[in-house]
């Protein structure tokens, strides 16, 4: 398995789904709760060279190593310090071996650089070095700002920004967004209620 380095908002994304598991965010639900979980995960972010794979050969404590990890990465989001980041995502991707170049499927004969997974790399390392991957991808490339806290009131998430005007403001936009947009939407007709005059609220 390897990482593409230009992959970087790919494996943001990736690092941002697997942060929002955690009971914490989920109001005590944890997402990740057992192997067959983890596999389901998997299943949804996998990338060449067989991440799925690695998941089913997943055993009690790489499931532990991979909440550690989560942990980790969201203390890296939740402290957007620029060298603690750098530092950080260099460390998550120590299971790398090197850098190498791997042929582009989207262009052709052209190349592109990749960091490939050490062998015997559990899916833990995997899951490390594609966070690692998004965060030095979007600190060298969009900034320390991106790194944000979810915008709505009642969530605990957080999320890295890779989109282009750096405008996203929920960590689950499709189900963050929508409970702002219910409660903005409820209150404005109670405002809307609230401010007609005495006649027109009587039978």
């Amino acid at each position: 398995m390897y990482v593409a380095l230009d992959d970087y908002p790919w494996a943001a994304g990736v690092a941002t789904e697997l942060v929002n598991t955690t009971a914490e965010v989920w109001r005590g639900d944890d997402r990740l709760p057992d192997l067959a979980a983890l596999i389901a995960f998997t299943d949804l972010h996998d990338a060449p060279g067989d991440l799925s794979r690695l998941a089913r050969r997943a055993r009690g404590a790489d499931l532990h190593a991979v909440h550690a990890l989560r942990t980790t990465v969201r203390g890296l989001i939740d402290h957007p310090d620029r060298d603690r980041l750098l530092a950080g995502a260099t460390t998550l991707t120590s299971p790398a071996r090197g850098v190498t170049l791997v042929p582009d499927p989207a262009r052709g004969s052209r190349t592109r650089w990749a960091l490939p997974l050490s062998e015997g790399a559990t899916v833990a390392d995997a899951l490390s070095l594609i966070c690692g991957v998004g965060v030095l991808g979007v600190v060298h490339t969009l900034g320390e700002q991106r790194f944000r806290p979810c915008s709505a009131p009642t969530c605990r998430g957080a999320f890295i920004d890779t989109t282009r005007p750096g405008s996203r403001r929920y960590c689950m936009p499709g189900l963050c967004g929508n409970r702002v947009n219910v409660t903005n939407h409820r209150a404005r007709r109670a405002a809307t209620r609230d401010r007609r005059p005495t006649s027109e609220q009587s039978p």
